[in-house]
């Protein structure tokens, strides 16, 4: 990244401004802005998000909300209500509090002499969450959002239930936000109350695993704030982007398809992270967008911000497999409209050696035909990797052959000319399954020619839930169903002489939570089919081969790291007791933030096991230690969320303890039962 100093304002910033709220809470923001914005006022562009402005983000936000204030605009970074410095509790994800609460917010800003009136939203996961939910609110002064990592359905798209199958990070984010959620506003800023703050929050928070799993159906608790359920209340302008590698591939599609204001889609190649910051790269000039995008629709500069494609996406070409990557070689196209003209859906019958045998082909499902049999070990799935990639520690799935032994397979013959695909692949199974609940997983792989499989998309669905995640039906063994899996978009160019691969398995742990018993699945293959968004080759790319500037932003804060970070994937196996487990270190070390002359740590352990095929074996723990010191200041929150189950219960077992040094000055423990439900 190339940090800059020289921008067209000279900006000042205020660190801790509070905004009251209606009913008497204080939110903390920090605030860049031009010095000029005192005479002449800018516009207001908001991030709002739980994840600490004063340490735990300060380097981050310091490289690009000082550039975008160097660039005229007045960025304001809030923490939300108990989070951070602000006062409250932070009780679940995108309540209703939180979304009111932004809307004050904007309302304040718009109100401030240094803004003109004018507000916008930016964010990536949580900001971006944010963002697009008050948009659909409209709040008067909102003008355009900028999102990043994102979905407009908070049920079958985000952490919790892909597929209507529960994902294992449903569990990390919630432990995740159990740290977060505790930890105590730093006495520099709020004084002698820092300690009152932080029990009202130690006293007021449950696991929020507690609640996510009391949901496991589609209801108002997920209607609530995802937009795809009124696409038509979002009235602003958007700017909408991922990488293939996030969990978050599907919205901006999705998006683009169904919204009616200007708007534009970015996909990249990247992990869970900003365009600028992109992993696996190439990064892009992302700050240098935000700006034009910025100064058209906040200040209404005829930039041509919205000339050309609608979607530009980065077309993958083929790799091998690894659980990272530092750049992902392709190239830029562009689609004008979403859905696009280019894109022309070919679907293959599962016969042995038809998939993608042309660049085009249509097939209408045969009837009758013998099924083939599988019931997959809980083993498929240890190399599929997270269900969204932070690219540290590496955590792209591996080498996809083991996870193929127990799997039913269907390979293409070798490509004779490059196919390449542009969006959301589909498999439609004509099936039968041995049990009442039961899970299936697709994955497309690239095969090369020496055997390496690539995985290049996936999906899972929860056949309880094959016609509706609201009302799911228990399946009635030997009879045959039909139902499609989603695959996640994607773009994928597969080269000649290598194969495209379709493996189905009935587990895929510990990335989704297995069904209560094994099932034998059943797929007649004639009348089962994948259809393959192709996108043909000769198709103009609608777009310059380096349509971005290289990634700039402003220096980043000055920080020491006084004890190193620690990374471990691990996979295990024991072949005494037929034990297995994926451990999984994620440790930032502690470092000092020079300025505040404050140390922070954070460490967050995940740990999935199970044994044998015993399906009712598998358990996840997460466990995070976040600790925050100054002179004779020292706190620190060891959080710890066990999930387990039998065949018909989950089983949460937590514990909160906080200390003030050596001393715990709190502690809590919860031991809840909650039934699954066809689950």
């Amino acid at each position: 990244m190339r940090y800059v100093t020289n921008l067209p304002y000279e900006t000042k910033e205020e660190e801790h401004v509070t905004i009251p709220m209606s009913d008497g809470v204080r939110l903390s923001a920090h605030i860049w802005r031009p010095t000029s914005s005192d005479q002449e006022p800018v516009p207001a562009v908001l991030e709002y998000i739980p994840y600490r402005k004063r340490d735990l983000t300060a380097v981050r936000d310091s490289i690009h909300h000082p550039y975008l204030a160097g660039h005229g605009y007045a960025c304001v970074r809030v923490d939300l209500r108990g989070t951070g410095d602000s006062e409250g509790v932070l009780r679940d994800e995108y309540l209703e509090r939180e979304q009111a609460d932004a809307e004050e917010v904007l309302a304040w800003l718009a109100e401030q002499p240094w803004c003109d009136g004018g507000t916008g939203m930016m964010g990536i996961s949580w900001g971006a969450f944010a963002a697009l939910q008050v948009a659909a609110r409209r709040p008067p002064s909102l003008k355009a959002i900028a999102i990043a990592s994102f979905t407009d359905d908070r049920h079958a798209d985000d952490m919790h239930y892909m597929g209507g199958a529960l994902l294992s990070d449903n569990l990390a984010e919630a432990g995740t936000m159990f740290a977060y959620g505790t930890c105590p506003p730093d006495p520099a800023v709020v004084g002698d109350r820092w300690r009152g703050m932080w029990h009202e929050r130690l006293e007021n928070t449950e696991p929020w695993v507690l609640e996510w799993l009391r949901h496991q159906r589609r209801d108002d608790y997920w209607r609530h704030a995802s937009v795809c359920e009124d696409y038509a209340s979002v009235r602003c302008p958007v700017l909408a982007s991922s990488g293939w590698a996030d969990g978050y591939s599907n919205a901006v599609t999705r998006l683009l398809g169904n919204l009616d204001v200007p708007r534009k889609g970015l996909i990249g190649p990247w992990s869970h992270k900003f365009p600028h910051l992109g992993e696996p790269g190439p990064a892009i000039g992302y700050l240098q967008e935000l700006v034009r995008w910025w100064d058209h629709w906040l200040k209404g500069v005829d930039n041509g911000v919205m000339d050309g494609p609608m979607l530009l996406a980065w077309m993958q070409d083929s790799v091998p497999p690894s659980t990272s990557y530092e750049e992902r070689p392709g190239r830029w196209v562009g689609e004008p409209d979403w859905p696009s003209p280019h894109i022309r859906p070919a679907t293959h019958p599962l016969t042995r050696h038809t998939i993608g045998s042309a660049q085009e082909a249509t097939a209408a499902p045969a009837e009758g035909g013998a099924a083939m049999t599988v019931r997959s070990p809980l083993s498929v799935g240890q190399f599929a990797g997270k269900w969204a990639s932070y690219n540290a520690p590496p955590d792209l799935p591996y080498d996809q052959r083991e996870e193929d032994g127990g799997s039913l397979v269907f390979d293409s013959e070798p490509l004779t000319e490059p196919v390449e695909i542009l969006g959301s692949p589909s498999v439609e199974l004509d099936l039968t399954v041995s049990e009442p609940v039961a899970l299936v997983a697709a994955r497309l792989s690239d095969v090369s020619p020496d055997g390496a499989a690539t995985r290049v998309s996936y999906g899972i669905l929860n056949l309880t839930r094959r016609d509706s995640t609201e009302a799911p039906e228990p399946l009635e063994p030997g009879r045959r169903y039909r139902a499609t899996i989603p695959l996640n978009g994607v773009a994928q160019s597969f080269p000649p002489g290598h194969r495209i691969r379709l493996s189905l398995s009935t587990s895929y742990w510990p990335l989704a939570w297995p069904a209560p018993k094994p099932a034998l699945l059943g797929v007649h293959e004639h009348s089962s089919t994948l259809t393959l968004p192709v996108r043909p080759v000769n198709e103009p790319d609608e777009v310059a081969s380096s349509p971005f500037g290289e990634p700039e932003g402003t220096p980043p804060l000055a920080m020491t790291q006084v004890t190193p970070p620690e990374e471990r994937w691990d996979v295990k196996r024991d072949l005494i007791d037929y034990r297995s487990e994926l451990d999984i270190v994620k440790d930032r070390g502690t470092v000092r933030f020079e300025d505040i002359g404050l140390e922070a740590g954070r460490r967050a352990h995940e740990r999935y096991t199970a044994v044998a095929d015993d399906f009712t074996s598998v358990g996840g723990e997460t466990t995070w230690t976040m600790r925050f010191h100054r002179d004779d200041w020292d706190v620190r929150v060891v959080t710890s969320t066990r999930l387990t189950c039998d065949e018909t219960d989950f089983f949460v077992d937590a514990t909160l303890d906080a200390y003030e040094g050596d001393r715990r000055v709190f502690s809590r423990t919860w031991n809840e039962t909650v039934p699954r439900d066809l689950l």
